[in-house]
């Protein structure tokens, strides 16, 4: 952690920031679903379970607006009129590599600890 930051935790501290990115609960599973390489809107509704087209549109325009999606056409013009193809930025493999594969490691290694605890605990 950066030593000396966020000390007054005030609302533009970086934790808070990080974790904006990671606020709505289909943009982390977006993020990691593009993980597999560039996926047309389409491939990543079926890859993703539970999204609906609304939601999916959603999350990838807020990831683009962040910087961590590009979107663009097919490089094959054959298949380039069944839809633009969704990628992860520089920024947004460095996020998904790194801090999301972190988070998620972590919470597979403490699922035990994590699963049926209220609120309360």
């Amino acid at each position: 952690m950066l030593e000396g930051s966020c000390q007054t935790f005030i609302s533009d501290c970086q934790v808070r920031a990080a974790a904006e990115l990671i606020s709505h609960a289909w943009d982390p599973v977006v993020l990691s679903a593009l993980r597999l390489g560039p996926t047309r809107r389409k491939d990543l509704v079926t890859r993703i379970a539970g999204v609906s087209d609304k939601v999916l549109t959603q999350a990838l325009d807020r990831l683009q607006a962040r910087g961590l999606v590009v979107r663009g056409g097919s490089a094959d013009p054959v298949s380039a009129h069944t839809g633009a193809v969704y990628r992860l930025s520089t920024l947004g493999e460095s996020f998904t590599n790194g801090p999301l594969a972190h988070l998620a490691q972590w919470a597979a290694d403490n699922q035990d600890d994590l699963v049926g605890r209220s609120p309360t605990s």
